[in-house]
């Protein structure tokens, strides 16, 4: 049993002076009033507020790691950076790769569930590719981009046993509302993205069951007012929209119009970081890719095209509020909330409520991470 007392606890959107109690790993007590601690041990978090843990759904890797390559230690590696910066849950994210390389992915990822876990936990796959518009591909590869296949999808379902959670798909790759459909039945949130898809095509994807726009604006055709695209759809419409907050992928003026256009509960503030991510600059790699990264900007080698970022969700934290002005417990959702409720976790995690897991974190008082819990265990 732990009691965490003097804290600002967030609470329904309100900092509330509350004691907490957690047993097993969940949020058992929110008093107002000093809850019975006999037994408990206790930590004092005078002058501290305390938020839900954040929750990354798209992220290619960090320290030195990419997920298309990485062994189970290495995503246990991962998560145990990603609690530094108070990340608590997360997506590891498959770039477009050969079979065999996807297959070993998932095999990697299988491998780790059955490891105990000291750090931010992954709790699915996310695969961004392979059906994704040659036009628009970014940094997926060429060669290994293909029409859409459900048949392989569902291969990779049941080798995963369920936890391919999120997949991005493109129009222009063969796939159709139907397919949308066949991959929703499959147990997976289906976002679309990396496309020059028009409206009213973009339209039939969002009727058929995608739920969500990756990396909104970034490999995508532009908005135009004659042609909205597939800029204009997923801001129209009630889907939530992904937003790559660095200051690079989007101009701060682009983050405010998001969280304007989508509102708050739609909109999802995620990292796309690579490997790179924690380290200084220089070469890395991004799946089958050789990158570069100068001044934290990480770019193809061969073009120069953008090719995922150096973001944490603690920078991303930090550049919400000083891009929008608004306080902390207005853009929380962005952090985790929206996250959970989009992949059906959060009867599990994301808020600080009775019930629910206690993955959370303490901010000191200029806002900077002072420390991260999760399942009640604070991590070190």
């Amino acid at each position: 049993m732990l009691k965490i007392k003097n804290a600002k606890v967030l609470i329904d959107g309100t900092f509330l002076d509350r004691d907490i109690v957690i047993n097993d790993g969940v949020f058992t007590r929110i008093d107002g009033e000093a809850c019975n601690d006999e037994g408990a041990e206790v930590f004092d978090a005078k002058g501290m507020r305390m938020i839900p843990g954040f929750i990354d759904i798209h992220t290619h890797g960090a320290v030195g790691i990419d997920i298309n390559n990485a062994t189970p230690q290495d995503l246990e590696q991962i998560g145990r950076f990603f609690a530094t910066k108070g990340t608590t849950t997360w997506l590891g994210s498959i770039l477009t790769d050969t079979k065999e390389q996807v297959t070993a992915g998932i095999k990697a990822y299988k491998a780790y569930k059955q490891m105990p876990h000291t750090g931010a936990e992954m709790v699915g796959i996310h695969l961004e590719g392979p059906f994704l518009s040659d036009a628009y591909r970014g940094a997926h590869p060429q060669h290994l981009l293909c029409e859409a296949d459900v048949a392989l999808i569902r291969e990779y379902q049941e080798l995963a046993e369920g936890d391919i959670k999120y997949i991005t798909v493109s129009p222009e790759a063969g796939v159709t509302p139907k397919v949308i459909k066949e991959l929703v039945a499959l147990g997976i949130v289906v976002a679309v993205g990396h496309s020059g898809a028009d409206y009213d095509t973009t339209m039939a994807c969002i009727d058929a069951g995608a739920m969500a726009s990756t990396h909104t604006f970034n490999a995508m055709k532009p908005l135009h007012h004659h042609e909205p695209g597939m800029s204009g759809a997923v801001l129209e419409s009630n889907i939530y929209c992904e937003a790559i907050c660095d200051g690079r992928h989007l101009h701060p003026a682009m983050v405010r119009l998001i969280i304007k256009t989508k509102g708050i509960d739609k909109t999802l503030l995620v990292t796309d970081s690579i490997q790179a991510a924690g380290l200084e600059d220089g070469y890395y790699t991004l799946g089958v890719n050789d990158i570069v990264v100068k001044d934290g900007d990480a770019k193809l080698v061969s073009d120069g095209t953008r090719a995922g970022s150096t973001l944490t969700m603690e920078q991303a934290f930090h550049n919400v509020l000083a891009f929008t002005g608004l306080p902390i417990e207005k853009v929380m959702p962005l952090l985790g909330e929206n996250q959970a409720k989009l992949m059906g976790m959060d009867q599990k995690v994301s808020t600080i409520s009775q019930g629910k897991q206690a993955d959370f974190i303490l901010l000191d008082e200029e806002n900077k991470i002072a420390e991260t819990f999760i399942r009640g265990v604070r991590f070190a």
